[in-house]
């Protein structure tokens, strides 16, 4: 089982972002795709969700091709988590979570029971079941981020992929949300998430994929493709990459800046 792109080339009509993309998610894995602003990991992580079409190469679903799925099976299967913005609607944290279960139950059959305690359960899952009752427009960012990540597991779908989920949260959410996204995986998940942030590919990541230009510079186990030469290449600064210690006594790598 796995998501799968072989020679992706990604963009659209009249402008190509991408070519020669070749990018694995598998069950039980989390997947970390880095690159600098306009890489193409926005354009990316859409087309490996059938919301825009590849330019040219394959992308297989577990062995069957992207495109041979029907919409409600692909939502089934994949779920996507934006970044997290302000909500404009009177909808409730568990109501926000109920909406993965359209695919489902159909685009306009209500919730039932079981779905109300499914999107609940996902809830309580992310550590923010008391939340369910107060209003998206209530909550902090690192809050919204969660009941969106609870609403792509309350979907059932395998593989997870989210664009930024740490944007604009702060250290400590940050952290909540990578804890999160690790036991997701842990649990059997496929999650494959963007980030500026390689630290957060340290600290989290099974594999990487180095973007720049709308080609991959490098990817593969996280200590591999994230060298000093590589990142330092990819973001166009010198690049230091050392371990630490944490308080806990794990090793962790991590890199700065020269």
């Amino acid at each position: 089982m796995a998501l799968e792109a072989r020679s992706l080339a990604i963009g659209f009509p009249a402008r190509t972002v991408g070519e020669a993309i070749d990018v694995t998610l598998r069950p039980g894995r989390v997947a970390c795709l880095l690159g600098p602003n306009g890489s193409g990991k926005t354009t990316l992580v859409r087309t490996l969700l059938a919301l825009l079409p590849p330019l040219a190469g394959h992308i297989a679903l577990d062995g069957r091709a992207l495109d041979a799925w029907s919409p409600a099976e692909r939502a089934r299967r994949l779920a996507y988590v934006p970044q997290a913005a302000e909500s404009h609607f009177e909808f409730t944290a568990l109501e926000m979570v109920e909406m993965g279960r359209a695919s489902h139950r159909g685009l306009f059959a209500p919730p039932g029971e079981a779905d109300r305690r499914l999107a609940m359960a996902s809830l309580e899952r992310l550590g923010v079941g008391d939340l369910a009752a107060r209003a998206m427009q209530r909550l902090s960012g690192g809050e919204r981020q969660l009941v969106l990540i609870a609403r792509a597991l309350a979907t059932e779908a395998t593989y997870l992929l989210l664009d930024e989920p740490t944007a604009h949260l702060d250290f400590g959410n940050q952290a909540r949300v990578l804890g999160e996204l690790r036991g997701l995986a842990d649990a059997g998940h496929g999650v494959l998430f963007t980030t500026h942030a390689p630290d957060h590919a340290f600290a989290i990541g099974d594999e990487a994929v180095l973007l720049r230009g709308g080609r991959i510079l490098a990817a593969g186990p996280v200590a591999e493709a994230m060298t000093a030469e590589r990142l330092g290449e990819l973001y166009g600064r010198p690049v230091h990459v050392t371990d630490v210690t944490t308080a806990d006594g794990r090793r962790r790598r991590i890199c700065v800046v020269s």
